[in-house]
């Protein structure tokens, strides 16, 4: 296991920026994951940690050690990729293997190494095989076991379940943290999928053309989200203009035509000045819909403009004035229907409070 850091990271290909001034710590035994859409600089950082690329400016810290110049082959790290990259000529016994015979390791510790991997990843005895005879799922812990055979200070997994279908992508999350968890190791993991990261780390650090927008806890990120942009990436948000009305011990109190003065709680990243005009976060999740009948506090009268009928759950597209928002509840009885009149209500320390923009 070791720590990475990342010290003012850049990445130029040209005039374009992939990677900005990026600043992370990877710690010792943690499951990072870096997450964002296609074109954010999440890859270009794993290929510069494991050395597939070369930072423009500033330093890779390994172990306490600066790596920039230190070629992938003496670099010590596992690699998985999106398309596991197996040897289809070779054994799996022969694929996994095949980092060790440039580490000088003997046969027969090999063989050893070898069993011992196909165990973790809960395979044994299928080193005779061949990867085509076995199942996606299958071949995609063959690479996870070739990949920590080697015993990396750090793995580097890049989008390795975006190959298999959702059903199998779900269980196989579960089991790759299980596996992560039992050898300690060092992990980064690169995923555009927001359930993904949510569900497997430890830290998620989101990016944004090449910017780190934020880095915390998967509860962090998703209930105090630092910008819009983290807001919106991650889950189905309601974004109300809001002005500051004032603040107390457990957050700011927001302003809104539509909810009134909400108190809400605040990213540490965020400093909202007295009198600021801001927004209201509100996930979709946590707006609740009631009969109109039914008042609540923090609450406001609605229409049902649409209904997105999801089995246990019903995503609902509601009215208040000239504001649509988006609902997502459980189903309890019959769903509400396009046209009906519903009570719509919120609980404040399950919103959150944003700059009026990214800048």
């Amino acid at each position: 296991m070791a720590r990475v850091e990342l010290i003012n990271i850049q990445k130029s290909y040209g005039s374009v920026q992939a990677v900005k001034n990026a600043n992370v710590v990877f710690e010792e035994g943690s499951f990072t994951t870096l997450l964002g859409p296609s074109g954010c600089g999440k890859t270009t950082i794993l290929r510069m940690v494991s050395g597939l690329a070369d930072p423009t400016n500033g330093d890779i810290v390994v172990g306490g050690k600066r790596i920039n110049n230190v070629p992938i082959h003496k670099r010590n790290l596992g690699l998985v990729f999106q398309n596991y990259a197996l040897f289809p000529h070779r054994t799996i016994g022969e694929n996994i293997a095949f980092g060790l015979k440039y580490r000088g390791v003997s046969k027969s510790d090999a063989q050893e190494k070898v069993r011992h991997s196909l165990d973790i990843v809960r395979l044994p005895g299928v080193e005779d095989r061949y990867p085509q005879q076995l199942s996606g799922g299958q071949q995609q812990r063959i690479a996870l076991a070739r990949a920590i055979v080697i015993e990396p200070d750090v793995l580097l997994l890049d989008e390795p379940l975006s190959a298999l279908d959702a059903n199998l992508r779900e269980d196989m999350r579960v089991e790759l943290k299980a596996i992560q968890d039992r050898i300690g190791v060092t992990t980064i993991f690169v995923t555009h999928d927001q359930s993904e990261a949510l569900a497997m780390s430890d830290k998620i650090v989101v990016m944004s053309a090449g910017v780190v927008e934020q880095i915390g806890a998967p509860d962090e990120v998703y209930n105090t989200p630092a910008s819009e942009f983290v807001a919106t990436f991650l889950g189905a948000s309601n974004l109300l203009p809001a002005t500051v009305a004032g603040r107390n011990e457990t957050g700011v109190i927001m302003e809104t035509p539509e909810f009134g003065k909400t108190c809400v709680p605040v990213a540490r990243s965020i400093t909202l000045g007295d009198a600021a005009k801001g927004q209201l976060m509100i996930r979709a999740e946590n707006l609740h819909l009631t009969k109109a009948s039914i008042t609540k506090i923090d609450s406001a009268n609605a229409v049902v403009e649409a209904v997105d009928y999801q089995g246990q759950l019903a995503r609902y597209f509601v009215r208040i004035g000239n504001t649509q928002l988006q609902a997502i509840n459980m189903i309890s009885g019959r769903p509400f229907s396009a046209g009906d009149k519903v009570n719509v209500s919120l609980i404040p320390e399950e919103c959150s409070a944003l700059p009026a923009n990214d800048t």
